[in-house]
């Protein structure tokens, strides 16, 4: 099973139920590291960085909501997946956990199988999200930040870096009107000196690849991508 690039966090106080979960997850690929209890669950997730938390609910020291709770505090726990494990079916335990942040629950006994299969769900969910997230669709343009492609119609095609950049900054704010200082300290920094001509020669190389419709000059004041067609 080739590796993935998930990291799973698995916490319960039942040593046979960390052991299977471990197991399985691991033979699917991903990075897993577990946890007997909540106290040293939060500790471990502040250096691993679990993309994904299997978390019991009842557990002596620190019992799950509280954990999950503690989880959500930390900076790099904020889009991470909390799952909680429960034998319980109790409306308040689920109320009180989405109050602190799971997202969802799995109720015991646990089947691996079916385990496996709702947690790869989620990650193709996610990855689809993100992949939606980096796009942006106007008119007959779909500019992808993942890729850093650009597709036109039937079209696609991969512009260089600056002129992806430019391109992509201006569509993420159409019909507002940047100018050349603006544009070079979003897309080249502002610890590089670069002439105003450079956004200008950027700009003319973008127009005569996707068209001129796209991109206007407003002159004496810059540039604005035009989200619809001029009227």
């Amino acid at each position: 099973m080739s590796k993935t690039p998930y990291k799973v966090l698995v916490v319960d106080d039942e040593e046979p139920i960390l052991d299977l979960l471990e197991y399985n997850l691991k033979n699917n690929g991903y990075e897993v590291r577990t946890a007997n209890n909540g106290i040293r669950a939060v500790k471990i997730a502040k250096d691993f960085d679990p993309d994904l938390v299997l978390l019991d609910i009842m557990m002596p020291k620190q019992d799950g909501v509280e954990t999950c709770r503690q989880m959500r505090s930390l900076p790099n726990m904020g889009n991470a997946f909390i799952i909680f494990l429960t034998a319980r079916a109790e409306e308040y335990s689920e109320i009180a956990g989405f109050e602190v942040g799971a997202d969802d629950y799995i109720t015991k006994p646990i089947k691996p199988r079916a385990l496996m299969s709702r947690i790869s769900a989620i990650f193709r969910r996610s990855n689809r999200k993100k992949s939606e997230e980096n796009q942006i669709r106007i008119r007959d343009l779909v500019i992808n930040k993942s890729s850093y492609t650009v597709t036109q119609g039937e079209n696609e095609f991969t512009l260089p870096k600056k002129e992806f950049e430019l391109l992509y900054f201006l569509a993420q704010n159409p019909n507002k009107v940047h100018n050349r200082d603006d544009l070079l300290n979003n897309i080249w920094g502002t610890d590089v000196y670069v002439l105003a001509r450079t956004v200008d020669v950027h700009i003319r190389k973008v127009r005569e690849k996707i068209g001129n419709e796209y991109i206007k000059t407003v002159k004496g004041v810059g540039y604005k991508f035009e989200e619809s067609v001029a009227e």
